[in-house]
């Protein structure tokens, strides 16, 4: 089975760790990005999510959203699902969509990534 707590890298070299995993299916850790909107350092970005609940078997789905405060005024929302490959390796595999602000209604188009 598949379990999300722990330190998560991606293939952008990112890391993610989950590091309060509660009975409920809530999660909380943090995220460092090597992407950034505007360049430059990265920053530790607190992230907060939920997971499908299953039995012992199974590979649960899960949300989670990072907020990227400290660099940006954008939010990150991301779906997928933790799988385990046949050599025993977890994986997650996600989609996301960020949303950046802009200054007005007529900018919206270009507000979602």
């Amino acid at each position: 089975q598949c379990q999300l707590n722990g330190l998560w890298r991606n293939d952008q070299d990112s890391l993610m760790e989950i590091s309060v995993l509660k009975d409920s299916g809530n999660f909380q850790g943090q995220y460092l990005t090597r992407v950034t909107l505007a360049g430059g350092c990265a920053h530790i970005s607190p992230l907060k999510g939920a997971q499908q609940q299953l039995g012992e078997e199974g590979w649960p789905t899960f949300a989670f959203t990072v907020r990227w405060d400290k660099f940006s005024n954008a939010t990150t929302a991301f779906v997928g699902q933790c799988f385990v490959d046949a050599g025993g390796k977890e994986m997650l595999s996600t989609m996301w969509l960020l949303r950046e602000a802009v200054g007005s209604l007529e900018e919206d188009w270009k507000a979602t990534r």
